[in-house]
């Protein structure tokens, strides 16, 4: 009788880490211009602040070297991440889009931002594609790359979870710069409801895709929104079932060898997937159309009609 208990207890067991949802947070475009509500300094403050409350003890950071010369103290603010436990990796030196660039000029870009990386605490041998473009429909550039990368050992940074977080934040800096008055609850609100509508969305299509929910990873941004909201939004994502991991559990799926071959290559890995394996649209979170996204915020965050 016990064994049976111990078995029921197992499986139990086995069935709530299976349905468990787990995403990892990662921000790109280090270090990032200011945005419209605070300085840059106080911004890394808080954004540490905000991922020690949320229980992100590992996030990644994902860098463009040759813009930290812009930045007065982004050296320091890069070293702050670390020292507070999270991780470091490629984003190109000067944030290149792919399917403009020959690939001998992006592979050197991708090496002017290692020659900074390497050797520096923290760093992860990832790299992520900047505007998440692989090459579109240039296939022999996107193989020119992926081969590239697998010389140089670096892994692709892919991301699964998108919900443009940069288009909220570049709409409410210029709202505040045009001097409009900005709800920023609703702010708040439309911010979180559109990622953990979008990790929602996502894994529902990695489930049909592939036939589980995998170790999903988070694209944001080094933005002043994940400076204020970033808490609420954890706190939304838990209340979902999401369990927040590091970027190194995360990257360690086994998705992570898996090389979509599609007709156009940018966007999500999951999308790709789901492209490749015949799944119907949409593949794409709705509010990842900007002009949808424009209408939610001028609604929701400037009360416009």
């Amino acid at each position: 009788m016990l064994a049976l208990v111990l078995a029921a207890c197992t499986s139990a067991s086995a069935t709530r880490v299976a349905e468990t949802k787990r995403i990892a947070l990662t921000f790109d475009d280090v270090p990032r211009h200011p945005g419209g509500f605070f300085s840059e300094d106080e911004r890394t403050e808080r954004l540490i602040a905000q991922l020690q409350r949320a229980g992100a003890v590992q996030a990644a950071f994902f860098l463009n070297p040759g813009k930290i010369v812009e930045r007065d103290g982004a050296r320091e603010r890069i070293a702050s991440y670390v020292a507070a436990g999270h991780v470091i990796a490629n984003h190109s030196s000067t944030h290149l889009r792919l399917s403009e660039t020959d690939a001998a000029t992006y592979l050197a870009d991708i090496d002017a931002a290692e020659a900074w990386l390497k050797g520096r605490d923290g760093y992860r041998a990832w790299f992520r594609f900047p505007f998440l473009d692989e090459g579109r429909n240039d296939k022999p550039k996107r193989d020119a790359i992926r081969a590239g990368l697998a010389e140089r050992g670096l892994q692709n940074g892919y991301v699964t979870v998108d919900a443009s977080d940069w288009f909220y934040e570049q709409a409410a800096t210029n709202a505040v710069r045009a001097g409009q008055k900005i709800d920023t609850d609703a702010l708040r609100d439309l911010y979180v409801e559109s990622h953990v509508q979008s990790a929602e969305f996502t894994d529902e299509l990695a489930r049909k895709t592939l036939g589980r929910s995998p170790a999903h990873v988070l694209l944001l941004h080094e933005t002043d929104l994940a400076a204020l909201y970033l808490g609420d939004l954890v706190k939304a994502l838990k209340e979902k079932g999401w369990a927040i991991i590091s970027a190194d559990e995360a990257f360690a799926d086994p998705i992570a060898k898996l090389q979509p071959d599609v007709p156009s290559a940018q966007g999500t890995l999951i999308e790709a997937l789901a492209w490749e394996r015949g799944l119907p649209a949409p593949r794409w979170y709705a509010r990842n159309n900007t002009v949808l996204a424009q209408k939610e915020f001028d609604k929701r965050v400037l009360g416009k009609d």
